[in-house]
């Protein structure tokens, strides 16, 4: 379990999310979460375990014996996929991961079909359903929610790890694993990530997915990253400040095909508007030139890749769909991969999974 024990809440939460990680981890002290709760937590190490872990998984996988084995490999486990906010892939997407490891699951994905329909807070349905799983996979519109469940119940008679599936505007790390497992995939013939240059489009202030893959890029050596965006929807500061800190080359801009130009991946986004604060207020902002099309693709280099976390709506054009660059789709089936390989490193048996037979 987690080493949260060892510091009390108010401590913990002050703390930088850097400084949070070693409390996060496995008391294997082998650098892999107990608790995946943002970005951070993940050096290029632990991205490149994973990835590896993933890519064995999808091995073994491949045949009959091979399946049937994995789902051996959990299948005294149960987890619980708790998602308060409205999901379909990212739901869909754990929950196949957990089949694949043969976990058996239950799922809330109403708040009126739960408790809380009664009255009870978030933090005791949580408490509720680690009387009865083994893992918790939780998404909330509610920042902060994740963290401080995962302090609660590592300080509770049964610890169990929390697995962040989005909270609030702030972090989506799962997301931002196949963001990057994409990326590693897509670029491993042509020599890696590193070097590259990616460029985010569409809502940037909002989007957690943007927030949490551009940190992880930081872990490799000399990626340049474009933020193209209305000004009203621009990369907030906090990310900008973190990428100065790190002396990551970066560049703010409302010039996307200038951007596509240069480019070895572009990361399109939707518009948030979950988040508006009034009705239509997203309607207000013009972001016809924040969208990406037949122009866009003539531009983008010939071994250059789109992605998008989905789902979208008018920012990537249907005519890019079947061009071999659109990753997108393939983002979602490695979200599937790169999940079953943290939820099986979560319970430790990343080892056990690289050296079988299979």
């Amino acid at each position: 379990m987690a080493r949260l024990t060892e510091i009390g809440w108010e401590d913990f939460a002050g703390l930088s999310l850097e400084a949070k990680k070693p409390y996060l981890e496995r008391e294997e002290g082998d650098g892999l979460p107990y608790h995946t709760l943002f970005a951070q937590q993940f050096d290029r190490s632990c991205l490149e375990r994973l990835c590896a872990l993933a890519n064995r998984i999808r091995f073994i996988n491949k045949s009959k014996e091979g399946a049937l084995y994995l789902k051996n490999v959990l299948a005294h486990k149960r987890a619980m996929l708790y998602f308060s906010q409205p999901s379909s892939r990212t739901f869909l997407s754990h929950l196949a991961a957990c089949q694949i490891l043969g976990i058996t699951t239950g799922s809330v994905r109403d708040a009126a079909t739960s408790s809380e329909f009664k009255g009870e807070s978030r933090e005791d349905s949580i408490r509720t359903f680690s009387s009865y799983f083994d893992m918790i996979i939780m998404r909330s519109p509610v920042q902060g929610l994740a963290e401080k469940m995962a302090w609660e119940l590592s300080n509770s008679s049964r610890p169990v790890p929390i697995l962040n599936a989005g909270s609030g505007k702030d972090q989506h790390p799962t997301q931002a694993l196949l963001d990057i497992y994409t990326l590693v995939r897509s670029f491993e013939e042509k020599g890696g990530i590193d070097g590259r240059t990616v460029t985010f489009c569409g809502d940037l202030m909002r989007g957690r997915t943007v927030r949490s893959l551009s940190y992880l890029l930081t872990n490799f050596k000399n990626v340049r990253q474009i933020f193209v965006a209305p000004p009203d929807l621009q990369v907030p500061a906090d990310v900008v400040m973190i990428l100065a800190k790190k002396g990551v080359d970066f560049e703010v801009t409302d010039d996307l095909k200038a951007a596509v130009k240069t480019s070895d991946a572009v990361y399109m986004t939707r518009i948030q508007d979950e988040w508006d604060s009034s009705k239509g207020e997203s309607a207000k902002i013009d972001t016809s030139r924040f969208k990406f099309g037949a122009e866009e693709l003539a531009l983008l280099r010939p071994d250059g890749v789109i992605m998008h976390p989905l789902p979208r709506r008018d920012e990537i054009a249907t005519c890019c769909d079947h061009d071999p660059r659109a990753m997108y789709w393939r983002q979602m089936r490695n979200g599937m991969w790169i999940r079953a390989a943290l939820i099986a490193s979560t319970f430790g048996f990343e080892r056990s999974i690289m050296e079988c037979g299979y």
